[in-house]
């Protein structure tokens, strides 16, 4: 079995591992981070070539640090088999959708924020349109499970 952890340094996304580890423990699964970093080379903004370099190079290592920081989490509740994927793509939600087909994944475990209807109507979430649009099961997490 395998299952997908999205992360991004949040308290949600800090319940979505626990639930995966301990999910991955009692059923031995594979457990696959992904962090997904915004693409910066299409946006316009106003800066320089090197000023944009800067901007991604320290996107990618704040990426690379909450992977490290959720994969040793991981590790601390017992799981074991652990794959870390930093990406990159203008849409976190489509990318993980992309990923979880690419990879043939199980299941999601994603943290949901709990937003209000009339919030998620006109803000969105990450989590609302990967469970719209994956094909695979999705299990969101909205309140903290353990204390």
């Amino acid at each position: 079995m395998k299952v997908l952890v999205p992360v991004d340094g949040s308290k949600h996304s800090s319940e979505g591992i626990r639930v995966a580890s301990h999910y991955a423990t009692t059923k031995n699964a594979h457990l696959h981070l992904i962090t997904v970093i915004p693409s910066v080379a299409d946006i316009d903004l106003e800066l320089s070539a090197s000023d944009r370099d800067r901007l991604l190079e320290s996107l990618k290592r704040r990426g690379e640090e909450l992977l490290a920081k959720a994969e040793e989490l991981m590790r601390s509740l017992g799981a074991t088999k652990i794959s870390a994927i930093l990406a990159t793509a203008p849409s976190p939600a489509q990318e993980i959708v992309s990923y979880a087909e690419k990879e043939k994944i199980d299941l999601i475990v994603i943290g949901g924020r709990g937003r209000s209807a009339n919030q998620r109507f006109h803000l969105g979430s990450v989590a609302e349109n990967v469970v719209r649009h994956s094909s695979s099961c999705v299990y969101v997490v909205r309140e903290p499970v353990w204390i």
